[in-house]
């Protein structure tokens, strides 16, 4: 359906505008669409037999259903400098001196910066709302999209679109 491509777009636009801490954007954001959407579901489908996490299959199901696919993330985001601990670290110098873990994600993080993640997909999910387009935020997504190297973020997550007669990323099996 054409017009969820332009959903994504005003999605892509409401998470670019979302307001992040001290005005510092690290957010990165790429619309998957066509074959590349079909690609992702059938990696997801791969991922969840191998890592043994069957809701990554679950998920997948529903990306195979889905038009478009909107990653919204965060790649080498800075520290906001409050030291205040929210991260695991006592001070934003120990967080950025810190060894980075990459497993599904590179962490860790400044939980600001992914508040601000937050509310960019919060952000996002709403304008789809809006425009009666159905989408759930996946964590799943974009652990695998990373994965098959949709994108290079340390941290990201998707949202998938469709539009039906009943919305099918809700009562799953």
């Amino acid at each position: 359906m054409e017009g969820l491509k332009t959903v994504a777009e005003l999605m892509a636009i409401a998470a670019r505008t979302a307001p992040k801490s001290r005005g510092e954007d690290f957010i990165e954001i790429k619309i998957i669409e066509g074959e590349d959407v079909k690609k992702l579901a059938e990696g997801m489908m791969k991922f969840s037999e191998q890592s043994k996490k069957s809701t990554i299959g679950r998920d997948g199901n529903n990306v195979k259903n889905s038009e478009n696919i909107i990653l919204i993330g965060l790649k080498d985001a800075k520290p906001v400098n409050l030291n205040c601990g929210a991260c695991g670290f006592k001070t934003c110098k120990e967080l950025e001196n810190a060894k980075k873990t990459d497993v599904e994600f590179k962490g860790p993080h400044c939980a600001f910066r992914l508040l601000d993640l937050g509310i960019a997909h919060g952000s996002a999910v709403k304008t789809a709302g809006i425009l009666n387009a159905d989408n759930r935020i996946m964590y799943s997504i974009g652990a695998v999209a990373r994965h098959m190297g949709f994108c290079d973020w340390d941290y990201v997550v998707g949202i998938p679109l469709s539009a039906t007669g009943k919305s099918i990323y809700f009562d799953r099996p």
